[in-house]
């Protein structure tokens, strides 16, 4: 019969303590990278198994989970990350999970700041974090640190804080990409407008903010000289949108393409529509419906798929995973960029986070 492997052994195979072991385990912090990779090696060889009898009383609990992400409305980006997160509820449905939603106004910083306080006085097992504001995230992450709590960040994540895990594609490449997209397609002396969302607080969106800096950095690495043209729009004070980018166009005539850094561009395709701009390439992020009706109306030229539901999924299921069966669990997590046309849209098959 075969000897069972403890964490005495893995940690002598690993060159590192069984406290190093133990912490990689339970995912518990202070733990060097290079310790982390080698311990995750043995694990792997080893086909190292959870003990079971843990794991049956863990079957027998019911956990608490707390989702916070901004508000789901039908048809936008956050209900496809929900649609993610329910389909692995609905794998694991044997286990007993109380998942409590608490989303918040990704427009107003007070807003999430009062929701993120009302998670804090919840006793849960485990938050899932879809970040806007960093400041109060950090806020927020640093409360769970000190309680032991683990989250998991989907959509992005943020540097100073030590998540579970994050499921999130890259989006300073995602921005970077947009430049070079846009760049291709538009004049080369011509102007770029950048659309820019209307923010109660003084603090923008994470994914925007990281988006901008690709953006921006891919035009200074190729020497591009085009000037950017900031275009605001706003989802609370719509009726603003039309009179902003009228004063804006009709002043302007060398704007040459426009991306948006978040997923609402379908407003300003509408908003482009309504005005009679024509023939002004727009490039932006996420296949919602009225991004994707944008695209196939040619409004839209480009659109970047980020696998939302993927992330929403493989985020709850290593969560479970992890507090059921205290699996390890891979840090970073990064999901693939899509390129999406009117031309193949109908083909695109983007709600694959089961495969």
């Amino acid at each position: 019969m075969q000897r069972k492997i403890r964490i005495k052994d893995i940690a002598e195979m690993a060159g590192v303590s069984p406290g190093t072991v133990d912490r990689i385990l339970h995912n518990r912090g202070n733990v060097s990278e290079p310790a982390r990779k080698a311990v995750e090696e043995v694990l792997k060889k080893v086909n190292y198994k959870p003990n079971i009898h843990i794991s049956g009383m863990s079957l027998k609990r019911k956990y608490k989970v707390v989702i916070t992400t901004p508000g789901v409305t039908e048809g936008e980006y956050w209900e496809s990350i929900h649609f993610g997160i329910q389909h692995a509820l609905e794998e694991y449905e044997n286990i007993r999970i109380q998942c409590l939603v608490h989303t918040y106004n990704e427009f107003d910083v007070y807003s999430c700041r009062e929701v993120y306080d009302q998670i804090l006085q919840i006793d849960a097992d485990g938050v899932i974090i879809g970040l806007t504001f960093k400041e109060e995230t950090l806020r927020l992450t640093r409360k769970l640190e000190e309680k032991d709590i683990p989250y998991i960040f989907v959509d992005s994540t943020m540097e100073n804080t030590s998540p579970l895990a994050f499921f999130s594609s890259d989006h300073y490449q995602c921005g970077y990409l947009m430049a070079k997209l846009i760049t291709s397609i538009i004049p080369k002396d011509s102007d770029i407008g950048v659309s820019y969302a209307m923010r109660i607080g003084d603090e923008g969106a994470n994914t925007s903010t990281l988006r901008q800096d690709g953006f921006n950095n891919y035009l200074i690495e190729k020497n591009k000289t085009n000037k950017i043209q900031s275009i605001p729009y706003s989802t609370m004070e719509p009726e603003k949108n039309d009179t902003w980018v009228r004063d804006l166009f009709h002043g302007n005539h060398n704007i040459g393409g426009v991306v948006f850094f978040n997923s609402r561009g379908g407003l300003l395709a509408d908003c482009f529509a309504r005005n009679g701009i024509t023939n002004i390439p727009l490039i932006g992020v996420d296949l919602t419906v009225s991004n994707v009706k944008a695209l196939k109306n040619g409004y839209i030229d480009f659109l970047i798929g980020q696998e939302p539901e993927h992330q929403g999924f493989l985020a709850m299921k290593t969560l479970i995973e992890y507090l059921v069966y205290r699996r390890p669990v891979k840090v970073q997590n990064y999901v693939q960029l899509d390129i999406l046309t009117k031309e193949i849209i109908d083909y695109y098959n983007h709600f694959n986070y089961l495969t």
